[in-house]
């Protein structure tokens, strides 16, 4: 068998061919152009290609595929927001990674565990009640459970009984889960590319032509495309980029960092954060512990990791199980997150016919990255915003119909 293996491996005749092409030349025009290969950016050319019979697609990604902010978040997938109409979306967001690796025939090792976010004091307990209430009515498995039930889901937590944190209930949400970000992204990569829809790595978008209220073409490192339609969907640098079609988005950028640990045996089945603590902490497939907590407090454009947040994380998730206390910590990293006043993303229309927005995500992109796909898909070949959708228009922040997400996320901001 050994020797079979060897003999397939180096045959001349070697029949596996890699999932993404290599990256084309450019052509001179294609229905839609994404600015973006990242998750979002991918999603959208597979349901374009797959349900709506469009692969006239150009996906411009000015370094590798995938390598912003889907290779730099913490997997993390959930449906718990505060809004009826973030947890609608996200809702359908969850739902759809629950089937994503039969939709790609590829495994995105979606694990299905359930988060649990710690309350340590009784104005953290009245406002989960209220997400509690909201998840239920919109049809999402959320519930509060008190400090007996927090020990149940998690025994290791310490529960600082009399201290400064100790932890009172939580909010369980048995619909969160995980899944593995690069696979995702390939996963949907492979199936746009199968159908036609071209992956442009190394390609910088540096100006947008606009003439009247329509987007003539993107000019690249590598030369001008022209365009019928264009999506913005580049993470961290959708500011920028839309500032190149002379639309200045109500966003702000802010770098997130996050770490993980050598590998550990399995030990924590569920996501466990604390607001209070700025840090939540999962156990990857790997055994690793993936460790995060809140952006940085300063406006900037870096990837770069800190010492200070090093240790703020350290403290968080020794404080929640001490006896991680001495484990090594293998890799740290950071991402952009653009961030909007009101915690929510801006999706749809812009004020150009044909541009569309897939912006404003700040720390919850990754989650979002087939419900997006799927309704900017829609909204792209139909011309109109979906009714999931229109919550999140640009337009909300002239008409102060805002969709407040603020402390929805698994550590404040």
């Amino acid at each position: 068998m050994p020797l079979s293996l060897l003999k397939y491996g180096f045959s001349k005749d070697y029949p596996v061919t890699g999932d993404i092409p290599a990256t084309p030349e450019l052509r001179p025009s294609y229905d839609v152009v994404i600015i973006g290969g990242g998750g979002h950016g991918l999603a959208s050319a597979h349901y374009l290609s797959k349900y709506h019979g469009i692969t006239s697609i150009a996906v411009l990604e000015k370094g590798y595929l995938a390598g912003g902010n889907t290779a730099r978040n913490t997997t993390t997938i959930r449906s718990n927001y505060i809004t009826p109409e973030g947890v609608a979306f996200y809702k359908e967001g969850v739902s759809l990674f629950q089937g994503l690796s039969q939709e790609l025939d590829f495994n995105v090792m979606f694990s299905q565990r359930g988060q649990l976010t710690l309350a340590h004091s009784e104005a953290t307990l009245r406002s989960f009640h209220l997400r509690a209430e909201i998840g239920k009515h919109m049809g999402t498995r959320t519930e509060v459970v008190d400090a007996r039930g927090v020990e149940e889901i998690v025994p290791q937590l310490n529960m600082d009984r009399g201290g400064a944190l100790e932890i009172l209930g939580g909010l369980w949400h048995a619909d969160g889960g995980t899944a593995r970000h690069d696979a995702v992204a390939w996963g949907f990569a492979a199936q746009a590319s199968r159908r036609g829809a071209e992956i442009h790595q190394r390609t910088e978008v540096q100006s947008v032509e606009v003439a009247g209220d329509r987007v003539q073409a993107v000019v690249t490192n590598r030369g001008r495309i022209a365009c019928g339609a264009v999506l913005i969907a580049a993470g961290g640098m959708n500011y920028d980029v839309a500032l190149m079609a002379g639309i200045e988005l109500p966003i702000r950028c802010y770098p997130l960092q996050a770490m993980v640990t050598q590998p550990l045996k399995p030990w924590l089945d569920t996501l466990v954060s604390s607001v209070s603590l700025h840090t939540y902490l999962v156990q990857s497939s790997r055994g690793e512990i993936v460790i995060g907590g809140g952006s940085d407090p300063y406006q900037l454009y870096s990837t770069r990791s800190t010492l200070d947040m090093k240790e703020h994380l350290a403290a968080g998730a020794v404080h929640l199980f001490p006896f991680l206390q001495g484990v090594k910590v293998l890799r740290q990293w950071a991402g952009i997150t653009d961030m909007t006043p009101d915690y929510s993303p801006i999706m749809g229309a812009s004020p150009l016919a044909n541009l569309w927005l897939d912006c404003g995500w700040g720390t919850w992109g990754f989650k979002a990255t087939a419900v997006a796909g799927k309704r900017m898909a829609e909204t792209i070949a139909k011309g109109r915003v979906p009714d999931v959708l229109k919550p999140f228009a640009l337009e909300r922040f002239e008409t102060f119909r805002l969709l407040n997400e603020m402390g929805a996320t698994a550590a404040s901001h």
